[in-house]
């Protein structure tokens, strides 16, 4: 009787285990879709930067 109660135990703690681990990793994979994002807007950010400059500068070359 003491071994079926053990292998019973031994699987439930698996499977605890296994299901701490994917809430980790769900956890995690939210946090780096949130910069993933966040950087997308900061590159969409400075790539709207950078075409204001060049065409700042083309406007200023022309009047040269």
């Amino acid at each position: 009787m003491f071994w079926p109660m053990l292998a019973i135990a031994v699987g439930f703690l698996g499977i605890a285990v296994l299901g701490v681990l994917a809430v980790r990793v769900f956890l995690e994979a939210e946090r780096l879709g949130r910069q993933v994002t966040d950087s997308a807007r900061r590159i969409s950010r400075a790539a709207d930067d950078l075409e204001r400059a060049s065409a700042a500068a083309a406007r200023s070359a022309d009047a040269l």
